[in-house]
């Protein structure tokens, strides 16, 4: 956590902007918002889009809040162009994996930067293993057990279909973040091989059961 860099301000702001939009004219949410039938009718503008809109103040607090928290590990290490590649790879992916798990139901929507966020998040404990997080701002934890802990409850979550939670966007921004990451800093593999391995095990994990169909 620090001081906001540019980039950050940048991307806080078009949340807010565009969420805000969203908040008071219905017909720009339901033009933008994710949404299977018509993005499979070809309006591919909401893969993006809807990473900029938000439920409401809380839901959109909560995203832009943990993305500050976060966003500067990442910064640090990867730099401005990069973090932006990261971020934007991970809210895209996100949609992916919540496309190719809901390609059959048209009516399937969803809003919301949780699928970046999440890319983000994997990406810092990737580069920084020895991050803490503090579990509702009290409790420490090692931010690798929490990443592995989160996304083993995503599967969960994605296979009970728990709460109005878009589950695979969370698990497919994760994947898109521990991917580019690795790709933009090969040096990894070298100093951090048995995070990336652990890092690993849910999305293996998520693949399995996915073809074995228990999800």
């Amino acid at each position: 956590m620090g001081n906001l860099s540019i980039v950050t301000i940048i991307i806080i702001a078009a949340n807010v902007l565009i969420s805000y939009k969203g908040f008071g004219d219905f017909g720009f949410f339901e033009k933008y918002k994710f949404n299977v039938g018509a993005i499979r009718r070809g309006e591919q503008i909401r893969m993006f889009s809807s990473g900029f809109l938000h439920v409401d103040v809380a839901h959109l607090v909560f995203n832009m809040f943990t993305l500050y928290i976060f966003a500067n590990v990442v910064l640090a290490y990867l730099g401005n162009i990069n973090f932006i590649i990261v971020y934007v790879g991970s809210l895209l992916l996100g949609n992916l994996l919540s496309l190719y798990f809901h390609k059959n139901e048209y009516y399937y929507s969803a809003v919301g930067a949780s699928g970046a966020v999440m890319g983000v998040i994997y990406s810092a404990i990737l580069l920084r293993p020895d991050l803490t997080i503090y579990l509702f701002l009290v409790v420490p934890i090692p931010a690798y057990i929490f990443g592995i802990a989160y996304l083993l409850y995503t599967i969960y979550g994605m296979k009970s279909r728990v709460g109005n939670i878009g589950h695979d966007a969370h698990f497919g921004g994760a994947i898109g973040g521990y991917v580019i990451t690795l790709m933009l800093a090969s040096w990894l593999f070298e100093t951090h091989l048995t995070m990336i391995i652990l890092l690993l095990i849910p999305i293996v994990l998520l693949f399995v059961l996915k073809k074995m169909n228990k999800i």
